[in-house]
């Protein structure tokens, strides 16, 4: 009961530092004087700071355990969003959200061992509901952040969600205790059984899979996953002002639409997975929702605009779809916790550059013609892990089959 609340606890945690800002980000400059470029460095800190957490969370698990390492990112989520809450001035402002964003990458890798660790029999389950969770703390400060810092001011606004990493500290610390009275109870229990259950991944496990096709397909389906939700996020209210001649409040409605059709998406894609086993058809299913919604916008977009952006909405299955695979696709522990450091590292370096790559397009070629053909194209690859990943194979085993044949 404690792992399932913590769980629980630990995803609603996970997207409040990311969805706060935004909001009340006037706010904050009125008080805090801030460049513009400085307001971009806080935009882009986000996916940065997940991307470099992505490959130093497996050492921390291997250090310190996964449960270890979860109540680490709280910590850190809890002490990043009170430093922001009294920053005095920019730089202290920085390193708070530097300091909470370290927590949230941490918090993201580790959460699919953690299922796996504590539900092996429930994974599918346990994911899609995660994954809905992540959701409401996605859309649940955005919404409240500015009637707060309206009636106590934006500091109480950035501070307040110290409380719920606090509070999702409760059953982890409950879980290691539990946990250490085991052990000392169980002194002959062995060692390399403990490791496991730890679940540390050893540095050559992780720095070997590049050489897995497994763990490189799931890679490239987070990848695609990643770039296309960090785009639709920064660039989709503009694209539709321009080329469908929607109002701002419209463009941000719609904006909304997408993730508001994600939600149920997430919470069946995983069951889809473990009932059916379809993986190479729902990857497929997604990766064609979003060809056809880029496809209506460059074609249509006017016309049926809400069935373009109900589209893209859709694709968001590769994001759920690439969690599972992380559990569904290793054998081990080690394995998950690696696998699931490198995709979410690499993925969310990937995811970065796709908002910068959008503008960038779109400012050499003065219109969004070019921008979408690139998001289509980005599309596209995920026919590849389609293909790739359509018959069941585990990290471990190409790993070792790797291993003998060099």
């Amino acid at each position: 009961m404690a792992a399932l609340l913590g769980i629980v606890l630990v995803a609603l945690t996970l997207r409040q530092t990311v969805a706060v800002m935004s909001p009340i980000l006037d706010d904050v400059r009125a008080d805090i004087p801030m460049s513009n470029i400085g307001v971009g460095l806080l935009g882009t800190m986000p996916p940065i700071l997940l991307a470099v957490s992505g490959f130093v969370a497996p050492r921390v698990a291997r250090g310190i355990g996964l449960a270890g390492g979860i109540v680490l990112a709280l910590l850190f989520m809890t002490v990043g969003h009170l430093v922001r809450a009294v920053a005095p001035g920019y730089a202290v402002l920085l390193i708070g959200s530097v300091v909470a964003l370290a927590g949230t990458g941490i918090g993201n890798v580790l959460l699919p061992p953690i299922v796996r660790r504590y539900f092996p029999d429930r994974v599918a389950l346990l994911t899609a509901v995660y994954v809905c969770i992540l959701g409401v703390s996605t859309a649940l400060p955005a919404a409240v952040a500015a009637p707060v810092a309206e009636q106590v001011g934006w500091r109480f606004s950035l501070g307040i969600w110290a409380v719920t990493a606090v509070v999702a500290l409760v059953p982890w610390l409950v879980i290691i205790a539990r946990e250490r009275r085991a052990r000392l109870s169980d002194a002959d229990a062995d060692a390399d059984a403990d490791a496991d259950a730890d679940g540390s991944a050893p540095t050559t496990l992780v720095t070997r899979l590049w050489r897995s096709r497994v763990a490189l397909s799931i890679t490239v389906l987070f990848s695609t996953s990643t770039i296309l939700t960090y785009a639709c996020f920064a660039w989709l209210p503009e694209i539709l002002g321009d080329i469908a001649s929607s109002t701002p409040t419209e463009a941000g409605v719609l904006l909304a639409v997408t993730g508001i059709i994600s939600a149920p998406i997430a919470l069946v894609a995983p069951l889809l997975v473990a009932r059916l086993g379809a993986v190479s058809r729902l990857i497929a299913a997604g990766a064609a929702s979003f060809v056809l919604g880029y496809l209506g916008l460059l074609l249509a977009p006017a016309t049926l605009t809400l069935l373009w952006v109900l589209l893209i909405g859709s694709g968001s299955i590769l994001f759920p779809i690439s969690l599972i695979l992380i559990n569904d696709r290793t054998r081990t522990q080690r394995g998950t916790v690696a696998l699931s450091g490198f995709a979410q590292g690499v993925a969310y370096a990937l995811g970065a550059l796709g908002p910068l790559l959008v503008g960038l397009l779109h400012d050499v070629s003065g219109g969004w013609t070019v921008p979408l053909l690139f998001l289509l194209a980005v599309a596209l690859v995920a026919a590849i892990p389609a293909i790739t990943l359509a018959k069941p194979a585990f990290v471990e085993d190409e790993l070792a089959r790797s291993s003998r044949e060099s």
